[in-house]
């Protein structure tokens, strides 16, 4: 499965800016978290429109997932305005798969973002979303003129909280299983630590006989020398 990450804005435009933040890093960092945390899973091919801080026209975007031939199509913003919390988009002429895929992505953003005030699944004549081939979703993650919402982005355990909700939702829509953990190899002979421990040493042949005889009862290996 092919999913294109897309973090808005970037280059000379900056997006909104607020409270010391500026969206085309905020977007940027986010979108790194979902594909390190896409990695996990099988059969998944992450492709971004941007790794860096550089210029993309919003047809650019479309054309790169359009072109890859993709499966999923995702944007992340941060909103501006003077609200708070969190939305989705689809466009308006978005297919039921599209809107399913919606209902169970913003589902799980939110259960991930905590105390957050949900602003609902929207429709938007979005380039991104009229342009690309694919379901695609562009999310709005708070905003970035609301102080409290500010204070929030400005903690990069929140940046990755968003991150993890995207992943568990575009996860459970796509049936996404994730890969197995290596199990650990089993040592050979050779590669085991062997410890030699010498305790006490006894006049009496006996006692060492005693010693050696209760130490082979717990497992140990014990020889008189």
């Amino acid at each position: 499965m092919k999913i294109v990450l897309d973090a808005g804005h970037g280059g000379h435009d900056p997006g909104a800016i607020a409270n010391g933040l500026r969206e085309k890093d905020l977007t940027l960092a986010i979108v790194k978290h979902i594909g390190k945390m896409l990695e996990e899973y099988e059969g998944v091919e992450i492709l971004y429109t941007r790794t860096d801080d550089r210029f993309l026209e919003l047809s650019e975007r479309a054309a790169i997932a359009n072109k890859a031939g993709a499966d999923f199509f995702l944007s992340v913003h941060i909103n501006a305005g003077g609200g708070t919390g969190f939305e989705s988009y689809v466009h308006p002429n978005a297919n039921s798969a599209t809107i399913a895929y919606q209902n169970v992505i913003h589902a799980e953003i939110m259960k991930s973002l905590g105390n957050v005030n949900d602003r609902g699944k929207k429709r938007a004549n979005y380039a991104v979303l009229r342009e690309t081939k694919m379901p695609a979703i562009l999310t709005e993650n708070l905003f970035i003129d609301n102080p409290n919402d500010a204070a929030k982005l400005k903690s990069e355990q929140f940046l990755l909280q968003i991150a993890y909700g995207h992943v568990e939702g575009i996860a459970k829509a796509f049936g996404l299983k994730k890969k197995a953990e290596p199990q650990p190899k089993e040592k050979t002979t050779q590669e085991k630590k062997l410890y030699r421990v010498q305790v006490g040493a006894f006049s009496d042949r006996k006692n060492a006989e005693r010693l050696v005889e209760e130490l082979k009862k717990k497992g140990y290996s014990a020889v008189i020398v």
